[in-house]
């Protein structure tokens, strides 16, 4: 039996997998630097993030961590309550 390490160095030795993998990845770091920017541009601290969410800070800081690992991708509310702490709001757009 594979571990979970070894089934993923096996799938991405297939190009199509890897380039999906690849975009995947690029999009959650997108969402992270998103983040980042506006808790940054606020002058927040995970823990003010947390306080305006009515959370705690380390539940901010794996929400950041995994992002920043891919284990994890955020609802939509999440994000969004994120994003309404810091100040500034979610604007989807499809293109």
């Amino acid at each position: 039996m594979l571990t979970h390490e070894q089934l993923k160095a096996k799938a991405l030795e297939n190009r199509e997998v890897r380039e999906e993998y690849e975009r995947v990845n690029r999009e959650e770091f997108a969402l992270l630097d998103m983040l980042l920017q506006a808790r940054r541009e606020a002058g927040l601290t995970q823990a003010d993030v947390a306080a305006r969410m009515g959370t705690k800070a380390p539940a901010i800081a794996r929400l950041e961590r995994s992002l920043a690992s891919g284990q994890h991708s955020p609802s939509i509310s999440t994000v969004r309550r994120y994003l309404k702490a810091c100040g500034k709001h979610l604007q989807l757009e499809v293109i």
